[in-house]
């Protein structure tokens, strides 16, 4: 099925870095590293358990006061883990070397009180979303009316944009939360219809898997949690490269994780 090959006929083509470019460049980083990918996917819905299971419970007991804590406790918790995630991918997009033990203790350990903020922020907004989701669309005796679908809709697509520009930002640069999201609307704004058509891509994915549930779930141990994010920052990868020194800064920071390519 020609899947992880890296490409098909004819001879590839590369950058003057003598990377493979364009979908032969996408099949190379899956082909190679999509164990990564599993691995950290699994251990992440491990980490994100506990916000699933007091979101859960809060949800089936009509709980805001339980909705909130378990929204921050759990976030809290998935924090490391989705920090972890991104560092994974950004990792395989620019061809850092290492084993995948090695390189998630070392993200883990690097990021892990970094991620603990974002990750209560970013637990209690997946809280409050599933809450009134679940209330609006599946338990309302009222159909929503287009407005607040939109609204809804839209609520997840900034969601999507900050966590897709933040979070690599996180795990790759030490700087203020404020720097962050400075550089995250600076980016949208210069690059805002790349920047659109990937958080519309995420919020695709997960649409899917909500409304075609549960058969959906089946997919969750296997690509779930990373193939639409892999995908999101592959299209966006050259970007936040030029954007934010990404690899020059990597290279001066850390020389042992430049790649070498052959000639």
């Amino acid at each position: 099925m020609n899947l992880f090959r890296p490409y098909q006929t004819g001879e590839p083509q590369r950058d003057a870095r003598g990377r493979l470019i364009g979908i032969d460049r996408y099949q190379d980083v899956l082909g190679r590293n999509w164990k990564r990918f599993f691995l950290t996917g699994l251990v992440t819905m491990v980490g994100c358990l506990p916000l699933a299971a007091g979101v859960g419970y809060a949800i089936l007991s009509t709980s805001l006061l339980v909705l909130l804590p378990a929204g921050l406790i759990g976030g809290v918790i998935a924090g490391p883990f989705l920090a972890c995630l991104y560092d994974t991918v950004l990792r395989a997009l620019r061809d850092a070397p290492g084993s995948w033990a090695h390189n998630y203790k070392r993200s883990l350990s690097q990021n892990l009180r970094a991620s603990l903020l974002p990750g209560a922020l970013t637990g209690l907004f997946l809280a409050a979303a599933s809450f009134a989701g679940i209330m609006l669309f599946f338990w309302s005796p009222v159909r929503p009316t287009l407005v607040t679908v939109l609204i809804y809709l839209f609520s997840w697509l900034v969601f999507l944009v900050l966590s897709t520009l933040y979070w690599p930002q996180l795990v790759l640069f030490d700087q203020r939360a404020v720097v962050r999201l400075r550089n995250a609307l600076l980016f949208t704004v210069q690059h805002f219809f790349a920047t659109l058509g990937v958080a519309l891509l995420q919020l695709v994915w997960w649409l899917f898997l909500v409304l075609f549930a549960p058969w959906t779930l089946l997919l969750l141990p296997f690509v779930g949690v990373w193939l639409d994010l892999f995908i999101a920052l592959f299209l966006l990868y050259n970007r936040l490269d030029k954007a934010f020194s990404i690899e020059e800064s990597i290279a001066q920071a850390f020389p042992d994780q430049v790649p070498r390519y052959d000639d």
